[in-house]
């Protein structure tokens, strides 16, 4: 070796806290403490029986408030001083702090991302963990011989190192072992409304079908939770643009997808009107309508921008998203857990996987015209399971093996 040739330094370790989350953590603090303030102020106000088109408290209390919002001001203004220089992405990361990320994103996502909050996630395609460079060549030697695409969408606050749960590898890899696939894992603010997530999964998919080396003969996506959600939308904007990908896209997989919305949203919502109703409580309810876009939209379902925009997502009831059906020419199956163990089991209609219930998952509505069309040797429903049970339990993973195993008519 040449005695001048330097050795390159070692590479940092994983860490678990960088730079970037202490000042994006900072500032998210800051906009709680602003709203809480803020929510006090008006609770103070209220309870003096000043009318509110007056400006806040006044004398000495009206000063203590101006004060503590100048002081989350400076504190701000601190942070990004000093924090907000620092590189935006660490060189490298633990699973640990990739879990924390992307609980924040599912509670808060749309909200760091208005603020250009350096913790809201980009979307982009993952493997191993690793960013996908949309290079040829970092894409021929990824894909070798293999011609069929499995795409994976997390669901809400959660990343795409988590497809992995007890002893059980991911079904992306064992999929991949088995019959071919090259695995790619969607990694995306869950935070987000569905339909934006939709719209840039759909672009992401062309991009990724206008670089990928070669012919593409198959797509396949599974998503988990509101990854279904985020899947369906795609599909749906994909076929709105004329997209080459939705003619490669062969199976579309749900675990324990809400088609038609969660009861935990919708108590949720229902609670926050119930607070919002009188003086003394509604700051709270104001507190509550911090939690994220993507999580209102999981009150029914939502997968187009015209099931929000321009309407109060935090009004009581509301009016049901817009019918959307299956993707065309696509075989669709679907996987619904239940805690019951038996069918007819009254934790079936009631509790579901405890996330989702069992009708919600299999597409079933009252309304005929809002039924997803899933022919019954496309369902398939584990009994005894929890929501993230479909994760990694055997039996779902030999189900998705029979499913994707068949090989489709071409179109």
């Amino acid at each position: 070796m040449n005695a001048h040739a330097r050795k390159s330094p070692p590479e940092a370790p994983p860490r678990h806290v960088h730079p970037t989350d202490l000042h994006g953590a900072g500032r998210l603090l800051l906009l709680g403490i602003e709203v809480l303030v803020d929510q006090v102020e008006v609770l103070h106000v209220k309870l003096l029986g000043k009318s509110l088109a007056q400006p806040g408290a006044g004398g000495v209390t009206g000063t203590v408030y101006r004060r503590a919002k100048w002081g989350v001001a400076v504190t701000a203004r601190w942070l990004d001083t000093r924090l907000g220089a620092a590189a935006r992405s660490p060189r490298s990361s633990t699973a640990q702090r990739e879990a924390v990320l992307a609980a924040l994103n599912g509670l808060f996502g749309d909200l760091l991302e208005r603020a250009g909050n350096p913790l809201a996630i980009p979307m982009r395609l993952r493997s191993g963990g690793q960013p996908l460079a949309m290079e040829p060549g970092t894409l021929a030697e990824l894909a070798g011989e293999r011609r069929k695409l499995l795409i994976l969408v997390h669901g809400l606050c959660r990343c795409d190192l988590q497809w992995q749960r007890s002893n059980h590898h991911d079904h992306g890899a064992a999929l991949a072992r088995e019959l071919g696939y090259v695995p790619l894992y969607l990694h995306y603010n869950s935070g987000r409304h569905i339909s934006r997530n939709g719209r840039d999964l759909a672009d992401l998919l062309e991009a990724l079908a206008d670089s990928w080396p070669g012919q593409i003969d198959e797509i396949a996506i599974l998503g988990h939770s509101m990854g279904g959600l985020v899947a369906r939308s795609a599909c749906h904007y994909g076929q709105l643009a004329g997209h080459q990908w939705r003619a490669s896209l062969r199976h579309l997989v749900f675990l324990g997808t809400p088609h038609h919305g969660a009861p935990l949203e919708r108590h949720g919502n229902w609670l926050t009107a119930v607070l919002g109703r009188s003086a003394a409580t509604a700051p709270f309810a104001k507190l509550g309508q911090l939690r994220s876009a993507g999580i209102t939209d999981l009150r029914y379902g939502n997968l187009v921008d015209e099931d929000w925009h321009g309407r109060d997502r935090f009004h009581h009831g509301g009016e049901l998203p817009q019918p959307i059906p299956l993707p065309r020419g696509v075989r669709c199956y679907t996987v619904a857990g239940t805690t019951g163990r038996s069918m007819g089991d009254i934790r079936d209609w009631l509790l579901g996987d405890g996330l989702v219930p069992l009708e919600s998952a299999l597409g079933r509505h009252e309304d005929p015209a809002r039924t997803l069309a899933f022919p019954k040797s496309r369902q398939w429903i584990g009994f005894g399971m929890h929501h993230l049970d479909l994760l990694s339990r055997p039996e779902v993973y030999e189900q998705l093996v029979r499913w994707l195993g068949t090989r489709p008519r071409r179109r």
